[in-house]
């Protein structure tokens, strides 16, 4: 499932095609991606001869805004990918939504289609907008937010609270463990068994591992279309970049993992039904 920093990388997918007029739409109306749209066939007559005029990413959601009245959310499931393509682009089996510009199409595609789209019309962003928790990297998530969450949530082990959307937006399976990694706390630890200089800790994590996934994640792209001219949309990086070899993402995945602070074996088990990663020496 993408985490924030992927889907912050998604979203720039589109921004080529910024002011620029939607001339056409693709659908595969039928298909589950539309779930929560009464008619998909609003969506031509909301978007057509609109410009795209901004993007935004929140967690794990991105909201793309047409006009001054349509507001397009998209949730990207676990195989949801934005790209860009031809302007005459034909869609493919797993491409359900194509907006076609004047030089490029916007594709939505989604081979399992756990993606969903969502329209809104009014003058501002949709409602539940305005509802959403504050991010990692804002002011507003402070030492003393972070304490309150931590109080409330007192009997929550700490990997099961940090995936939980409506506290901390974007944060998922491995930005979590990366962050009690980084904070050297383990994951089983009752949210409210931490100490002030804990409580300090996990937010100073927080926030270092979610400025630093924006930044090797987001913003450094592996490969781009012009190196790889096998690649059929052709002005997308192929993938977005992976953290440093210090962190621990680099390691978690494989049997016989080890530390890369202390090199010790890694440990790696389920934890209210997520798979869990940890050093049992610098996370005692």
């Amino acid at each position: 499932m993408p985490e924030l920093a992927e889907v912050a990388w998604s979203r720039k997918q589109w921004n080529p095609g910024l002011k620029q007029k939607i001339l056409a739409l693709s659908l595969h109306p039928r298909t589950r991606v539309f779930r929560e749209i009464r008619q998909p066939r609003l969506l031509l007559k909301a978007l057509e001869g609109n410009p795209f005029i901004s993007s935004r990413a929140h967690g794990k959601q991105l909201l793309f805004q047409f006009g001054e009245t349509a507001w397009l959310t998209v949730h990207l499931g676990m195989t949801g990918k934005l790209s860009t393509a031809a302007a005459r682009h034909h869609p493919g089996k797993h491409e359900h939504f194509v907006l076609h510009q004047q030089k490029r199409s916007l594709v939505f595609s989604d081979p399992r289609m756990f993606g969903a789209l969502r329209l809104h019309l009014g003058s501002g962003p949709p409602p539940e907008w305005q509802k959403l928790p504050p991010e990692m990297l804002s002011p507003e998530f402070s030492k003393k937010r972070l304490a309150e969450i931590l109080s409330r949530r007192a009997r929550t082990p700490l990997k099961a609270l940090l995936l939980e959307q409506s506290f901390f937006p974007g944060i998922g399976n491995w930005m979590a463990d990366e962050i009690l990694w980084h904070s050297r706390i383990p994951p089983q630890t009752p949210a409210g068994h931490l100490s002030p200089g804990r409580i300090n800790d996990l937010w100073k994590s927080t926030r270092h591992v979610s400025r630093g996934a924006l930044l090797h994640v987001a913003e450094k792209p592996r490969l781009t279309a012009k190196d790889n001219p096998s690649h059929t949309h052709h002005s997308d990086p192929v993938s977005w970049g992976s953290p440093p070899r210090s962190w621990l993402f680099q390691h978690r995945w494989q049997d016989g993992g080890r530390c890369p602070r202390c090199r010790t074996a890694l440990v790696r088990e389920s934890l209210r039904q997520r798979t869990t990663c940890w050093c049992p020496n610098c996370q005692k």
